[in-house]
């Protein structure tokens, strides 16, 4: 719960500055087979696929890079607890990502993972991934800041697929599935196995990362009189001017981002009373939209 605290805190200062933020579900498919990157080890899975959505300031991992020690944990033994505790979360301590991303691991060669419903703002659009193929000597996928705007930075890109490949994370000298560890001192660069045994040239797998959906941007002028009140509420409130603002729909979002009520705007009224009664207790966002896009956002607590 606290991770979607500060989740939300950060959505709601995106909010109050005018930024928007976009909801994306990430699927992660394995083709790992025999035929294409050689005979499979005794139970074959893949790791906890994890990452952060990031500045550009941040660099988890990149080819020609050396390993981390968080990434090199990840690589040998599928370890994430260097990675998340000290590399991921002082990076956003210090402003330069916004979340930790967990999706779970995968039990077997072939497989889905998910992640769904990730809640990514402006200010953070670059995600990075990686997972350990397991067992190995130090060989993941991962995707490393793909920018999730457009090339202007105005919008967000609504499909992004990715094919990807093994990489050798340059920290064990390891050359197929079941070798005993042999660590490399010095690290040497990540590189590409892609055409190298046991793998030859065929994908591994696929990220498929595709736009749900896009909390609006501000119109601060437009709603510039608007109020919602009382705040805190027992789940009776009311939104005041409303008459010039051209006002279409109202839509109340939970602390994870769904949507849990929409509610229609019948022209020429100057407020609208709302009854939330049916929603739980806690911390909420009032989404208000005009019928030309603009929108305005706002905490609402009901107690």
């Amino acid at each position: 719960m606290k991770n979607f605290t500060c989740l939300f805190s950060l959505l709601v200062c995106a909010f109050a500055f005018g930024q928007s933020t976009a909801n994306y579900n990430i699927e992660f498919e394995s083709f790992w087979n025999a035929t294409d990157h050689g005979t499979l080890p005794s139970n074959p899975h893949w790791s906890p696929l994890v990452g952060a959505n990031h500045k550009s300031s941040i660099t988890y991992f990149e080819m020609g890079g050396i390993a981390t020690q968080g990434i090199e944990n990840i690589a040998e033994t599928g370890n994430i607890t260097e990675f998340r505790n000290n590399e991921v979360n002082p990076s956003i301590t210090n402003g330069n990502a916004e979340q930790f991303i967990n999706g779970g691991g995968l039990g077997s060669a072939t497989g889905k993972i998910n992640i769904d419903g990730l809640e990514v703002n402006e200010d953070f659009p670059l995600l990075t991934l990686v997972s350990m193929i397991a067992p190995s000597p130090d060989w993941i996928i991962g995707i490393n800041g793909i920018n999730l705007r457009n090339a202007s930075n105005t919008d967000w890109k609504s499909l992004i697929e990715i094919d990807l490949y093994i990489y050798d994370a340059g920290t064990d000298s390891g050359t197929n599935y079941s070798d005993t560890d042999a660590d490399i001192t010095p690290h040497i660069p990540i590189n590409s196995l892609k055409g190298i045994a046991p793998f030859n040239n065929t994908r591994i797998g696929t990220f498929k990362i595709t736009l749900q959906s896009v909390l609006g941007v501000n119109n601060l002028t437009k709603f510039s009189n608007t109020k919602i009140y009382p705040n805190p509420t027992n789940g009776l409130a009311t939104i005041s001017n409303i008459k010039n603002n051209e006002l279409n729909t109202i839509e109340i979002f939970n602390i994870l981002g769904r949507l849990v009520k929409e509610i229609p705007v019948k022209q020429g009224l100057t407020k609208i009373d709302m009854d939330l009664t049916s929603l739980n207790k806690g911390v909420y966002l009032v989404n208000l939209k005009a019928f030309d896009g603009a929108s305005k956002t706002q905490k609402l607590v009901i107690k």
